[in-house]
């Protein structure tokens, strides 16, 4: 893929994230697709609905998501990967960072199933840019939705998602199951579960 997908690595893990967090400025905003060929994205609604909190029924759909350019490292993997997603914010504690994040420089620490490593390696995906005019943000603003129809401005093919999880400052741990990390939800780190339906014994 052109362009580059060069990071800093953090300094300070929550330091760099407390910054982020109170940045008003909206990010660029991502959809990623293993279709090359998508002209619109229409808004459709949730395969496998969530349970929502009251008030938030709406998530379900129909609607287009987007992930900020800060997050979008947690959408490189194949779309039905089941994946822990985790990253200090300005409300971590020192307990959790050293008992979670240990003396890791990433930026987000990736956790999926030793299975999915080889689909990882050959997976090819594309990542749509879409403007941000309808959208609105949720999930500590690294979450985007719209309930619009939404052309895509540009769209780039990643062969190598490995490489661009790594370039991304991403640190991939691979897992027998992801059981073990159940509790994550508990702590003060953020904690995000993709597709976890799709793994190994999950409850």
């Amino acid at each position: 893929m052109s362009g580059s997908w060069h990071v800093t690595r953090m300094a300070c893990a929550r330091d760099q994230i407390a910054l982020a967090e109170f940045d008003v400025i909206q990010d660029r905003l991502f959809h990623f697709s293993e279709d090359g060929a998508i002209g619109v994205f229409t808004p459709r609604p949730v395969a496998v609905p969530s349970v929502r909190s009251t008030g938030q029924e709406w998530l379900n759909g129909p609607l287009v998501w987007a992930v900020s350019e800060r997050r979008q490292a947690a959408y490189l993997f194949p779309r039905d990967c089941p994946r822990v997603l985790v990253w200090p914010t300005p409300e971590t504690s020192e307990a959790d960072l050293a008992t979670w994040w240990g003396e890791s420089d990433a930026t987000m620490i990736a956790h999926v199933e030793r299975q999915w490593f080889e689909r990882i390696q050959e997976q090819v995906l594309f990542r749509y840019e879409l403007p941000g005019s309808s959208f609105q943000a949720i999930e500590d603003r690294w979450m985007w939705v719209s309930e619009e129809a939404v052309t895509p401005i540009d769209v780039r093919r990643i062969d190598d998602l490995v490489g661009a999880l790594e370039s991304q400052g991403v640190e991939l741990r691979l897992m027998d199951d992801l059981l073990s990390l159940r509790n994550v939800w508990e702590t003060t780190l953020h904690a995000s579960g993709i597709r976890l339906r799709n793994a190994k014994d999950w409850p």
